[in-house]
């Protein structure tokens, strides 16, 4: 199943970058690439490590490796998640731009909750795992959440269950359910034969093979989004860029005593109308 792994990074990096997929999501191209380099890496520093006279030392270089290709990943699935978003609401600029804005201040708020929930007792390398497991379960809980809004969201912004931005996001959000899956089965000290390490390899081989299936087969061609002119979502991406416009505006606002102001001017020409009519009764 590794080496499984192994072929199908490989073979869906070649073809993402020989149809050009990077230049419409360019963080998904690197995250791509990075798997796949980093894949046969971890492959022969286990081969090394298994050898007696070279042990120690390649436990700690894979340590290490691991850490750092998992926290690059993590940082760079979470552009991928921006990417998905932006290519979805493409025909909705306000949105856009406005859920960007959402994206990155999530990506803060979920770094500090991230960072105050790791236990600094033990103040060395040894917090590294800590670190990176919550944050990449942070990115996780968003690429579930950004699947479950497409999904729910198809029809209103006119998205086809075969454009690459959903597939993309299916991927993703069955690689989510595996970590989740191990996270939740996987003991303290687990070997690469307990079944849950072997039910998220299996998670990981089948959410790969619907990557591959996405990018070999063509997309269809996105027509242009057109909707009611009081459509809710019309009316959500007036709001959104009248929120994230930058161009100097002057709005003309009546004060809010005007209101009051006016109310009582109304009444007390009423009131003289019925007085001036009811003396003119009274003079007949």
């Amino acid at each position: 199943m590794t080496l499984g792994e192994l072929g199908l990074w490989s073979a869906l990096c070649l073809l993402f970058w020989k149809k050009n997929l990077q230049k419409r999501f360019p963080a998904m191209g690197w995250y791509l690439a990075l798997r796949a380099i980093s894949a046969p890496v971890f492959l022969a520093i286990l081969y090394i490590q298994s050898m007696p006279l070279y042990g120690p030392f390649w436990g700690a270089a894979y340590f290490f490796v691991y850490c750092a290709v998992y926290l690059a990943s993590s940082i760079l699935l979470f552009f991928v998640a921006v990417e998905i978003f932006s290519s979805a609401l493409a025909g909705f600029s306000g949105l856009v731009r406005f859920g960007t804005v959402i994206f990155r201040w999530a990506a803060v708020a979920s770094i500090l909750i991230s960072i105050s929930t790791v236990s600094f007792s033990r103040p060395d390398w040894r917090i590294l795992p800590d670190i990176m497991y919550r944050m990449m379960r942070s990115v996780s809980i968003m690429e579930l959440c950004l699947l479950a809004f497409l999904c729910i969201s198809m029809n209103a912004l006119k998205l086809s269950g075969r454009d690459h931005a959903f597939g993309i996001a299916l991927g993703l959000g069955i690689f989510s359910s595996g970590d989740f899956i191990l996270a939740a089965f996987q003991g303290a000290y687990g070997n690469y034969t307990d079944w849950p390490q072997v039910a998220s390899e299996g998670i990981t081989l089948f959410a790969l093979s619907i990557w591959l299936v996405y990018a070999a087969l063509p997309e269809p061609v996105r027509k242009p989004v057109v909707v009611a002119a009081n459509s809710t979502i019309y009316r959500w991406n007036e709001i959104a860029s009248a929120l994230g416009h930058k161009s100097p505006q002057v709005v003309v606002q009546q004060p809010a005593n005007s209101f009051f102001l006016t109310d009582v001017e109304k009444v007390v020409e009423k009131v003289l109308t019925r007085t001036a009519l009811r003396e003119g009764e009274s003079r007949s």
